[in-house]
């Protein structure tokens, strides 16, 4: 279900009117300075968002043409804090291999995409959040009685994603597995339903998603052996933005709009989350 723009204005209302503030030394969210991406955004009253397409719970295009999801809502927020409303957010897939190059060619505003906070993938894009932190793990067929965990994954054929820290991880962890990599975690399900391979690894919350639509063919094993901190992706450079939505995001869990999105979305399948820490980072700056 999307949240409607109504209700999320009702709440940020509702958290202006008891006082809701930030954290101190940081600007309120709806203080835009001028001549920053933030302005030109409400300026135009547009703004373009990278999505998944294909995660049941965090980002899925539906058959009308509107997007759901948590990532989607968490979005959302963002969007209304710059008094953009839905006819004017442009909606682009972007796979796991190609977040980085939408932002470095400004063919995105932003990305949220179920997109891991690095170390590494900080020296290319800026990152806002987390916004939410989920961890890598197995899903099998509920047939399948011969994996467990991570150590049994020796001489089994595992499906992940291109440019997913999910994959970079499973080569680490289970070097003598088969690794498949496609596209989109959406193109292992059908291989996995018919037995090409034998898990998929991802976070455990995306698992989640495809296990519930799978009428109880496929399982989520092992429990989670990461922890990946999901960030709102931007421009390398543009430190002012993603502080900003950073403040954005603290602002919506202390006044209700973070867990709202949270129980109308994944929250359907899904536990409560804890709310997550934020990693306001000091960008270093190279080559000068």
């Amino acid at each position: 279900m999307a949240l409607r723009t109504s209700n999320r204005r009702t709440v940020a209302a509702v958290a202006t009117l008891l006082g809701v503030v930030t954290a101190a030394g940081c600007a309120a969210p709806g203080s835009i300075p001028e001549g920053s991406t933030m302005a030109a955004l409400e300026s135009s009253g547009e703004i373009t968002i990278g999505i998944k397409y294909d995660q049941p719970l965090f980002g899925e295009m539906g058959a009308d043409g509107v997007p759901t999801g948590f990532d989607v809502e968490v979005a959302r927020i963002i969007a209304d804090e710059l008094g953009i409303g839905e006819d004017g957010i442009t909606w682009v897939e972007a796979p796991s291999g190609d977040r980085e190059d939408l932002l470095s060619s400004g063919r995105v505003d932003m990305v949220v995409a179920t997109y891991t906070i690095s170390d590494e993938r900080k020296e290319r894009v800026g990152f806002a959040g987390p916004y939410y932190v989920a961890g890598q793990s197995l899903m099998t067929r509920t047939s399948d009685a011969e994996i467990a965990s991570a150590l049994d994954l020796g001489d089994k054929k595992v499906c992940s994603v291109e440019g997913s820290t999910a994959a970079s991880t499973i080569a680490r962890v289970a070097p003598d597995a088969g690794l498949v990599l496609f596209d989109d975690y959406s193109d292992c399900i059908d291989p996995l339903r018919t037995g090409q391979v034998d898990v998929v690894t991802t976070d455990d919350v995306i698992l989640a998603g495809y296990a519930a639509d799978a009428d109880g063919q496929f399982r989520i094993v092992g429990g989670a052996f990461t922890a990946e901190p999901y960030g709102i992706g931007v421009a390398l450079e543009d430190d002012a933005f993603r502080l900003w939505i950073d403040d954005v995001l603290e602002a919506a869990m202390e006044d209700g709009r973070w867990l709202e999105a949270w129980n109308e979305t994944a929250g359907e399948v899904l536990p409560e989350p804890q709310v997550p820490h934020l990693d306001r980072y000091a960008r270093v700056a190279t080559g000068e």
